[in-house]
């Protein structure tokens, strides 16, 4: 093969590849300083070991969302029926999967179940949470951030409960500095009344 023709094959080759990287990396230099993450204030010490049955099990299943958090921003309640986005806040991870490992590991750190996430197997254990993660943002009316979640335990006998669980803070500025610690601090206060709820 000519070498113009191996360079042009080359260049004709590496195109997809810089397409498909052009959707994971951003050039335009917009890159956030930091983003939030979802940290559990009960975790399991390392070392910890715990054993059962499918039976015994719980699964946590990464709740439903609306499309308002189905996104890597924040969103903001600005009135009755508006929403946009804080303004250099960005999630690591979508909420709602941050949201149920948090869950996991709040239930797993009360000591008494056995607790398997999406990645262990959880369509096989006897009793599952699952529900809806309605809110985690922040309200600009109240200046609060707020974390709703609808739960609901499906046990093992085929009985199913549902409850509404919710936290807020308040006196939270609309910055994303203030916004990050404080949704931290409702969510894992959600995830201890679920906990608790749970057994």
């Amino acid at each position: 093969m000519p070498n113009a023709t191996r360079a042009n094959w080359a260049r004709l080759m590496a195109l997809p590849l810089a397409l498909g990287l052009s959707g994971c990396l951003s050039l335009s230099g917009d890159v956030p300083d930091s983003l939030l993450e979802l940290t559990p204030q009960r975790a399991v010490q390392a070392g910890t070991a715990r054993s059962g049955n499918l039976a015994q099990a719980i699964a946590v299943v990464d709740p439903e969302t609306p499309a308002k958090l189905d996104v890597l921003r924040v969103p903001v309640q600005s009135n009755a029926t508006e929403i946009t986005y804080l303004k250099d806040a960005v999630w690591v991870e979508k909420p709602a999967r941050q949201f149920s490992r948090l869950l996991a590991e709040t239930i797993r750190a009360g000591g008494t179940r056995l607790v398997l996430d999406a990645t262990e197997g959880r369509f096989q254990a006897s009793t599952r949470l699952t529900g809806q993660l309605l809110d985690l943002g922040y309200d600009a009316a109240s200046q609060s951030v707020i974390v709703r979640y609808d739960a609901v335990l499906t046990r093992s006998d085929g009985s199913i409960s549902n409850r509404r669980f919710e936290s807020r803070v308040p006196g939270i500025s609309a910055e994303a500095g203030a916004v990050g610690p404080a949704l931290n601090q409702a969510a894992n206060d959600v995830a201890a009344q679920v906990a608790d709820w749970v057994g």
